[in-house]
């Protein structure tokens, strides 16, 4: 399933895809999919079967968040569908795939974190808006959002390539709403956040940045710090460069 900026969800079956090498250009993705003008992807969910006890959690910029099940996208159509209604100012960013029982984490892109349990939002249909998730500070907006697992940590990645790890025990679960708690440090020198990942001891990462520069390293390298820090450089970005992607390579993947 693809989820573009302006709320809407394509399929798109996984052997339509072209594969590639690595330094292959790809092929471009208005050529796969139905897009509008001004339309991008900014959601991939990889589908095997649309069980009704699974959930598509789904997060804006501006932080409303709704949570439909994944039912409910289960007849494709040529053009796409609406995942969600949107106010003009406004753009879909993130979407995560839950069982209805799990805490979920809200990221802001200056570095504020609110953790909130997915029963405080209900189920709705297709057409509904949703509801607020994160209330922002004046310019903020929200940058991604990841399923807590105790058992993992939380990576956070910033522009200039600073990162570090930090135990979900330091987020504690409130309502859906607040501003929520620092997460990390910004400043000019590690730059506003791009992402956040709910990562394991034995995962690996890969970061990309605006030049198409990829670097792949093992997580256990990432220094595990508290929520009022800066992180620690994981990337070497150039002038006029900026990490722009994150991706979580799992243990049980390889």
């Amino acid at each position: 399933l693809f989820f573009t900026n302006r709320g809407r969800v394509h399929w798109q079956k996984v052997y339509g895809i072209p594969e590639g090498s690595r330094q292959s250009r790809g092929k471009a993705i208005v050529n796969l999919l139905e897009l509008g003008d001004g339309e991008f992807v900014t959601a991939m969910i990889p589908v095997s079967k649309f069980v009704e006890d699974n959930y598509l959690f789904m997060a804006t910029r501006m932080g409303t968040v709704k949570k439909s099940q994944l039912s409910d996208f289960s007849n494709p159509r040529k053009g796409g569908i609406v995942a969600l209604k949107l106010d003009d100012d406004d753009a879909l960013l993130n979407v995560a795939l839950t069982d209805g029982s799990k805490d979920i984490v809200l990221v802001s892109r200056h570095g504020k974190a609110i953790r909130f349990s997915e029963d405080d939002v209900r189920p709705m249909g297709r057409a509904a808006r949703g509801v607020r998730g994160m209330k922002l500070e004046s310019h903020d907006a929200v940058v991604s959002l990841d399923i807590v697992d105790e058992a993992a940590s939380l990576l956070t990645v910033t522009e200039n390539g600073f990162g570090k790890r930090t135990e979900f025990g330091e987020y504690r679960t409130m309502r859906r709403g607040g501003q929520g708690v620092i997460t990390i440090v910004t400043s000019l020198r590690n730059g506003p956040v791009i992402n956040v990942k709910s990562v394991k001891v034995d995962d690996e990462i890969m970061l990309t940045s605006s030049e198409g520069i990829i670097i792949r390293i093992p997580v256990k390298d990432i220094r595990v710090q508290g929520r009022n820090t800066q992180g620690v450089k994981i990337m070497d970005v150039r002038t006029g460069d900026k990490v722009v992607g994150v991706a979580r390579i799992s243990a049980d993947e390889e």
